[in-house]
C-alpha cells in the first residue's frame, strides 16, 4: 500500500492476535509519521456516506479505519508539489489495516463501503479551532478532481 503522492505515508499496521483478541499499535512517537499530537478524533461514517473533499493548510491528518471499511481517496492539490494533481485511492478496513498520513494541501475524503458504519480514527497534528478552522472544503462531486465516488 504505497503512495504515489509526495509526503503521503501509508504504514500497514500489524495486529498481534491471540486467544483473547488482538492488540495493534496505531501510532508511535518513534515512527516517521509522528510529528506532534494535536488531538484524537473519531468519525462514525454510516454505510454509503461520502465525506469529501477537504484539505488543511497546516495540519497533517493520520487516519485509520478501525471498523467497517472505507475508500479513502487522496488528491494532491499543492501546485508546488512534484506530484501535483496526482490522485489515488486506498481501501481501508479489516483486510487492509493501515495508517495513512495526509500532509497539508492534499485533499482527502471517505466513503463507507461496508454494510456497517466505518469508525475512523484521526490523530491530527493541530487542535481544531472553531473560530478559525484550518480546513478548506469543496463538494464531493467537484469537476476539479477527476474521481468517481
Amino acid at each position: 500500500m504505497n503512495s504515489r503522492i509526495d509526503g503521503v505515508v501509508v504504514r500497514p499496521l500489524v495486529q498481534h492476535v491471540d486467544a483473547r483478541g488482538s492488540l495493534t499499535e496505531i501510532l508511535r512517537c518513534d515512527w516517521s509519521e509522528y510529528e506532534r499530537f494535536g488531538q484524537a478524533v473519531v468519525t462514525v461514517n454510516l454505510p454509503g456516506v461520502i465525506r469529501g473533499w477537504h484539505r488543511h493548510g497546516r495540519q497533517t491528518d493520520r487516519i485509520v479505519v478501525l471498523q467497517g471499511s472505507a475508500n479513502v481517496p487522496l488528491y494532491d492539490g499543492r501546485p508546488a508539489s512534484p506530484t501535483y494533481r496526482a490522485l489515488e485511492e486506498h481501501k481501508l478496513g479489516p483486510d487492509a489495516f493501515a495508517l495513512i498520513s495526509v500532509p497539508p494541501g492534499v485533499y482527502h475524503g471517505y466513503r463507507t463501503t461496508s454494510q456497517i458504519p466505518a469508525i475512523i480514527l484521526n490523530f491530527p497534528t493541530e487542535l481544531y479551532d472553531p473560530a478559525s478552522p484550518d480546513e478548506e472544503r469543496i463538494p464531493y462531486d467537484t469537476p476539479t478532481i477527476p474521481y468517481q465516488w
